[in-house]
């Protein structure tokens, strides 16, 4: 079944059955961008532009690992609005609507230049080739391991190692886990048909936030001393947890604010260059509370709760570990990829 949840998927509401269980369509476009070019798409600085969506978790991770390698002058960044029509994702926050180099008003647009009868979803994020103007790939995943593993000729001095190759079995190992029971978990609950199917997301949910509280006691970082893909995953979903899932999800055991590890640990992401600067909790919250129409058919978006609590001091220093391993932070976004103020933390 597929559902707006689907990983940055455009079509609004949940559209799951009473009494069937939330499952996530993970058929994406598998093409990938490779220095060998096997699936005709060779990395190459300038053509291809990442239509990420800040609203969006999955698209967030993308514009996070970007920002840590500083690949902004090789792989441009188009930014949807926080919201979407039944066609597609839009690009209202840009002048007349129109994404600035791909002059399209819809991202559907450049699904359907390479795939006139696109059947899926039109998902954030998408990597787009400029010159032709077509979809190359949505396959949020591997988006993220390949700008770790086949741009690195282009990544910034100082680059972190986001997928150390002696480390990647555990990796792999933990970001099944986040996904299936965390990242996709408060879908799971907040999409579910019938009350047996919530409260099964729900247990497997906070069951593996208990183990993630209890294994980041100790550690600064889920793998290893320094920040990986792994933290990234988890940490979009974490950043929404108390705005979005909470309450619109149902997610409502308790506030991520009230379990001292699972708070302090992505305060301290937060406050890491590349992640708290590509977080938009306006948006965030627009995007979930307008957009499920069928679970709050008001559109009110929340006021709360007050971001500020992110920026607070975390102690997670304490621990160890070195964020960025033998590299360093990035500089600053550019100009024209600020959060906006009073959006941030």
């Amino acid at each position: 079944m597929t559902t707006e949840a689907t990983a940055g998927q455009s079509t609004p509401g949940s559209y799951v059955e009473p009494g069937e269980e939330y499952t996530r369509d993970t058929n994406y476009i598998e093409d990938r961008i490779t220095r060998d070019g096997r699936d005709g798409w060779p990395v190459e600085p300038g053509r291809y532009r990442l239509v990420a969506a800040r609203a969006c978790p999955w698209a967030n991770r993308t514009a996070i690992v970007r920002r840590l390698l500083g690949l902004e002058n090789v792989i441009s960044l188009g930014m949807p609005g926080p919201t979407h029509d039944a066609r597609s994702w839009t690009f209202d926050l840009d002048q007349d609507g129109l994404d600035p180099v791909l002059g399209i008003h819809w991202l559907q647009d450049a699904y359907f230049r390479r795939f006139a009868d696109y059947p899926r979803g039109i998902t954030v994020p998408a990597i787009v080739e400029v010159a032709s103007g077509k979809v190359v790939t949505n396959n949020f995943p591997q988006i993220t391991l390949d700008f770790e593993t086949e741009w690195t000729e282009h990544h910034r001095d100082g680059a972190p190692d986001l997928y150390p190759e002696h480390l990647r079995a555990e990796i792999d190992e933990v970001n099944d886990l986040v996904f299936r029971e965390v990242n996709n978990g408060v879908y799971r609950a907040g999409f579910a048909g019938s009350q047996e199917s919530y409260e099964k997301a729900y247990t497997r949910l906070f069951d593996r936030l208990d183990w993630l509280e209890e294994r980041l006691a100790t550690q600064r970082y889920l793998v290893g001393d320094t920040i990986t893909e792994a933290d990234i995953r988890l940490f979009t979903t974490l950043a929404r947890f108390d705005a979005v899932y909470h309450g619109h999800f149902k997610c409502n055991r308790n506030k991520l604010s009230e379990m001292p590890v699972l708070w302090a640990y992505p305060r301290d992401l937060n406050q890491t260059p590349g992640f708290g600067d590509t977080t938009d909790f306006v948006q965030i919250k627009q995007h979930y509370y307008i957009v499920h129409s069928d679970i709050n058919p008001t559109g009110i978006v929340p006021a709360g709760p007050d971001a500020s609590g992110w920026l607070t001091a975390h102690g997670r220093e304490s621990l160890g570990g070195r964020p960025f391993g033998d590299g360093t932070p990035p500089g600053p976004p550019p100009e024209s990829e600020l959060v906006p103020e009073g959006h941030g933390a």
